[in-house]
């Protein structure tokens, strides 16, 4: 059996911006990522998926990311920077190997039960990101005959069947997805809230710039620009969906309700066919496989913690949304939570040397 001193569950941008404050630290580590590659998670999404925050503010600790900082990346362009960025600083990753189960020993140190075998260690850090589980809304009353995807497996229109098609969702997956759609297709989108809509810039300045001049971006969870934060409504970035709804070229309608055959029943009562829906509904936390009493709650099912850290000593979780602050699941966030960790993770290495 491997011993470790730190596992790191999750190659993607958390994992990675821990490592690199480990690195700095001379902690050794070692990351586990189910993928075969880094950055797989960003390659295996959307075709189209163009990223809302610039270059900018698209970079991880210690490397920025190529090219002009005012321009948005492709999903393409973060996983081959998230690919350099491990070879610039030479971490040491596992690749295709999933935890299976996480236990808690009686000696304090952790047993990862891993595809690839049984690996020890004296602190774990779970950074499996915040798309973890796709869900569909139980409206599905009995077997559909429409063509039906969640954004997550989704990849570009030509294997979306038909001509009229629903996606469901107001966040930017299901907008940006919307929008790509409606060039060769009637699009209905439902949404359970009024669409918001921001611009990708404003003044020439990017609409992320103008939130961290107003200390929105990284606004803590309990201030009080934080707490009005987190009670808003995710806003659309970009302008395109909005033009082509009052352009009448992408309809709207109210949450879905249930779906009957190739029938979709909506809230105002209204019921229309449709030949395909794209669910852009988002993720579910999934962390049965920690077999540790007291870190996952029984209601939510989320992490039980403070900044990363839970109750269990040796135990910590990054990429949370709202883990902290407003930017804790973005990339040009994360790494404020990183630096945090380690330092926690510094404090328990000298304690279990007393």
């Amino acid at each position: 059996m491997i011993n470790y001193e730190v596992v790191i569950i999750g190659g993607g941008q958390a994992g990675l911006a821990m490592g690199y404050y480990l690195t700095k630290k001379e902690i050794p580590f070692v990351i586990l990522d189910k993928n075969e590659r880094v950055g797989d998670s960003w390659k295996k999404r959307y075709d189209s998926l163009v990223l809302f925050t610039p270059r900018r503010y698209s970079s991880l600790p210690g490397l920025e990311m190529e090219g002009l900082l005012k321009e948005f990346p492709t999903k393409d362009d973060i996983a081959d920077y998230l690919d350099s960025y491990v070879k610039r600083f030479d971490f040491p990753i596992v690749f295709n190997t999933n935890v299976v189960r996480l236990n808690k020993q009686s000696d304090g140190s952790f047993l990862l039960e891993t595809s690839s075998g049984q690996i020890k260690a004296k602190q774990v850090v779970v950074a499996t990101g915040a798309f973890q589980k796709p869900i569909i809304p139980n409206v599905i009353k009995k077997e559909s005959s429409i063509f039906q995807l969640h954004s997550s497996e989704y990849h570009s229109p030509k294997e979306v069947k038909g001509t009229d098609i629903l996606v469901v969702g107001g966040g930017n997956s299901g907008a940006q997805i919307a929008v790509e759609l409606a060039k060769d297709k009637n699009v209905t989108i439902a949404v359970g809230h009024e669409l918001k809509f921001l611009p990708l810039k404003f003044f020439g300045r990017s609409i992320f710039s103008w939130l961290e001049t107003f200390g929105l971006l990284y606004a803590g969870k309990n201030t009080l620009k934080g707490k009005w934060f987190q009670k808003q409504n995710d806003p659309i970035f970009g302008k395109e969906l909005k033009k082509l709804i009052r352009n009448r070229k992408v309809d709207v309608k109210p949450k879905v309700t249930h779906v009957n055959d190739t029938e979709v029943h909506f809230k105002n009562n209204t019921r229309r066919k449709f030949t395909s829906i794209i669910w852009s509904t988002g993720f579910v936390p999934s962390y049965d496989w920690i077999n540790i009493e007291g870190v996952i709650s029984n209601d939510e099912g989320k992490p039980i913690h403070t900044r990363g850290i839970t109750n269990i000593k040796g135990l910590y979780f990054i990429g949370l949304p709202w883990q902290y602050q407003r930017g804790s699941a973005l990339i040009c966030g994360v790494s404020l939570d990183a630096e945090y960790l380690v330092s926690t993770i510094i404090l328990n290495m000298s304690k279990n040397k007393l």
